[in-house]
């Protein structure tokens, strides 16, 4: 049995587009001001800038894009539930994953030193984590979630080049 139709699922996975785009648009915003301020690895700041606003701004302009257009560049026909399904499903499993790698970044000790450019690639936010010490509550209701939704439009960039790629 089909849990959603087609139509519901392109509604749900372009909604869902969106607010992970402007949340990873969101995230860059303190990486961007801060343009890597007094860390030793400043080269390394721009990139991730880069990537997280590439990330971003592709899926906002995803779930944007006239549904012709995006089964034409993929390769599918515009009625395949899997245009939007397959992105969808991607985007959640690396939501799910990376909820999980927010909330453990904030309660690793301190004495693991873990290094500040992994814990960056691996959740952003983790620069709130420097600068102030956010509650749990916090970390479980806003950093984790944006953790996630940031790697969720990763997965969903990821899916959709997946599909791009498939066709050629």
């Amino acid at each position: 049995m089909q849990l959603m139709s087609g139509r519901a699922i392109r509604i749900t996975a372009r909604i869902v587009f969106v607010l992970c785009g402007l949340t990873t648009l969101l995230t860059v915003v303190p990486y961007a001001l801060l343009q890597g301020a007094d860390l030793p690895y400043q080269s390394e700041w721009v990139a991730f800038v880069a990537v997280l606003g590439l990330v971003g701004g592709f899926s906002v302009v995803v779930a944007l894009l006239p549904l012709a257009w995006i089964a034409k560049v993929c390769g599918k026909n515009r009625d395949d539930d899997s245009l939007f399904s397959k992105p969808l499903r991607l985007l959640g499993g690396f939501a799910l994953v990376f909820y999980l790698v927010g909330v453990v970044a904030h309660f690793a000790p301190r004495t693991w030193n873990l290094p500040d450019q992994l814990m960056f690639c691996l959740c952003p936010m983790y620069l709130v984590r420097m600068t102030i010490d956010p509650s749990p509550l916090w970390v479980f209701l806003i950093l984790a979630p944006m953790n996630a939704a940031v790697f969720g439009a990763l997965g969903a960039t990821l899916g959709f080049a997946r599909m791009t790629l498939r066709r050629h």
